[in-house]
């Protein structure tokens, strides 16, 4: 067997510094998707007509999307990337999967907005059965902007019997926006980066345990809310 030529070290690891870099980039960047997420909800809770706790109490499913970019011209879209989560057996938060939304209409409209939107499921279901596809939120399951108040009763409109309750938040204050057309679907290449090649999103949805801090910080917000 040849010796390795001397010259050819330096090469070598810097490719090795370089793949190992892409992968921890990787890795860091859903990390901040999720700090992101977590500070999301804790911006929502300080906020004085916040997501209702009764409704986290008896929804079993959350998404969280921190700045969504609503943009449009005559035409509009709408894309951003979170996460979402179900509740387990136990009642605890499942770990998060790494999902995209994106949509668009047609209408009078024009500039750009970020929002921090929050999606709330009556049935988990709803989520774990996108698996590996997609659904479109308005034509399989229609979304309605939430009550507002520290408790449902705050809102006495409201059953609490919606599919999907929508909360956005503009600069530090409640944002209308339609989300109903837009497109849920399943990040692979992210869920791939943070859990490892070949986990499946329902897999995810099945698990509570996690050695990871960002993970159990964003399931401890979401518990504490």
């Amino acid at each position: 067997m040849k010796a390795l030529k001397f010259w050819k070290l330096p090469l070598l690891l810097s490719v090795f510094f370089i793949l190992t870099s892409a992968t921890d980039a990787g890795k860091e960047k859903e990390t901040e998707r999720i700090n992101k997420s977590s500070d999301v909800l804790v911006a929502f809770s300080k906020m004085k007509e916040s997501i209702p706790h009764d409704l986290l109490a008896e929804y079993e499913g959350v998404v969280v999307i921190p700045k969504l970019i609503n943009a449009g011209f005559g035409i509009g879209g709408k894309r951003g990337k979170g996460v979402g989560l179900v509740k387990l057996a136990n009642g605890k938060w499942s770990n998060p999967v790494f999902i995209t939304l994106t949509g668009g209409s047609i209408g009078f409209q024009i500039g750009v907005q970020s929002v921090d939107l929050v999606l709330v499921f009556k049935n988990k279901g709803v989520l774990t059965k996108v698996k590996n596809g997609d659904f479109t939120i308005g034509g399989d399951v229609s979304a309605t902007a939430g009550p507002v108040g520290r408790n449902s009763s705050a809102s006495t409109d409201h059953e609490l019997e919606a599919e999907i309750y929508s909360y956005s938040r503009s600069k530090g204050l409640f944002a209308g926006i339609s989300i109903n057309g837009s497109n849920l679907s399943i990040d692979k290449s992210s869920n791939a980066n943070f859990y490892g090649e070949g986990v499946t999103s329902q897999t995810i949805f099945d698990t509570g345990a996690s050695a990871d801090e960002a993970v159990n910080k964003l399931k401890a917000t979401l518990s504490s809310l």
